[in-house]
């Protein structure tokens, strides 16, 4: 049985693919800021991206949950990214059409790692409980994180120039 076992569960994937995303999305992030174009590093980012979008919504259903509403989102931001960097390749507006919607999918990415953590490890439960986690601990981490993104967006479509 392929995903009956815990490490070969649906969610367990979907969690690998989501942390390939952020991952992918922090590096293209950094070069983003440093314009530095790392056209590999997009591909992967997207790609990812678009899984956990996709395999978000394969998950078992419970209605319109937060989980969905930020899957939704994430989706709709991906549409405007892929055609600002593979139909229009980051040409005139479509440069910061692409890095908005880009810095901005990988925020949300972030946004559930954030909720995530504070549900799964003990020590951060602790400090925002409940399901979700709420609080000003919970509320503070997530505008810190939220204000980085921010900043990093505005910085990026200031500074990342593509080449060729």
């Amino acid at each position: 049985m392929l995903f009956g076992t815990a490490f070969g569960s649906f969610a367990f994937y979907h969690t690998l693919i989501t942390l390939v995303a952020i991952v992918s999305g922090l590096v293209m992030l950094a070069g983003l800021l440093g314009n530095r174009r790392q056209d590999g590093v997009h591909h992967v980012f997207l790609l990812f991206s678009v899984l956990t979008a996709v395999t978000g919504f394969l998950l078992p259903y419970k209605g319109i949950t937060p989980a969905v509403a930020v899957g939704i989102v994430l989706s709709v931001l991906l549409i405007p990214a892929l055609a600002g960097r593979y139909l229009f390749a980051m040409r005139g507006a479509w440069r910061p059409v692409y890095i908005v919607t880009a810095v901005a999918a990988l925020y949300l990415n972030c946004f559930v790692l954030v909720v995530q953590s504070f549900v799964k490890f003990p020590a951060l439960h602790a400090l925002a409980p409940g399901n979700p986690p709420g609080g000003p601990v919970f509320g503070a981490t997530q505008g810190i994180v939220l204000i980085a993104f921010v900043v990093a967006g505005y910085l990026a479509v200031r500074r990342f120039r593509p080449r060729g």
